[in-house]
């Protein structure tokens, strides 16, 4: 039975877009558009980003999704928002592949890892990671939180590091990632809170030391 993480209404008016209403239509992919861009964004290769922008795939991904309407309805197994970002994930991997060529060879195998979307770099998170302090805001504090949180991320076990990223970078719920990644629910909780406690004994860390 299909969960509906994002209410009755998304599955309402898209079922009302598919009799005509564009203005329905337009609702739902309103309503998810910025959470679909920073999902790209962080996905997005460091060497895509200055050939092509992050609303670049997501106008991509709504025409898609306008295109292949009738048939997810036809059979909702999903919900709507992980629908949407399925589609983003695949326009993000032909970006990659389109723009980036042999530099991007292991992007099927990032796809089926991913749930339909490239894997976050190590350094699109630890950049996001090192934000998070509060303490000493000099920047040589900070480049020392990138590249430690990014040498902790390299040595996390992919699934986690993908959870993690999943839960606290998408803010996705424990089951909406559980939906993504097909895993049971009460697994990705308990690895979702390990990979968190780690990193956040990192930071910690990082903030508690001195500076020149």
């Amino acid at each position: 039975m299909l969960e509906n993480t994002n209410g009755v209404d998304d599955l309402e008016l898209l079922r009302s877009a598919k009799d005509g209403n564009q203005d329905a239509f337009n609702e739902v992919l309103i309503k998810h558009r910025e959470r679909l861009r920073r999902m790209v964004a962080l996905r997005m290769n460091q060497k895509l980003q200055g050939r092509l922008d992050a609303s670049d795939v997501i106008q991509d991904t709504f025409a898609e999704a306008a295109r292949t309407l009738p048939a997810y309805l036809e059979s909702p197994k999903m919900p709507v928002y992980i629908w949407l970002r399925c589609l983003a994930g695949e326009k993000l991997i032909q970006a990659h592949r389109a723009h980036l060529g042999a530099q991007k060879r292991d992007a099927g195998r990032e796809q089926s890892i991913y749930g339909g979307a490239p894997a976050a770099g190590s350094q699109s998170l630890a950049i996001e990671l090192a934000g998070s302090i509060t303490s000493p805001t000099q920047a040589a504090v900070k480049n020392e939180a990138k590249s430690q949180l990014m040498i902790a991320l390299e040595c996390m076990n992919e699934v986690d590091r993908e959870i993690l990223t999943l839960r606290h970078f998408e803010h996705l719920s424990s089951r909406e990632t559980a939906e993504v990644l097909g895993m049971n629910y009460e697994a990705v909780k308990k690895r979702y809170l390990r990979a968190l406690n780690k990193l956040q004994k990192i930071l910690v860390e990082i903030s508690n030391q001195p500076t020149s």
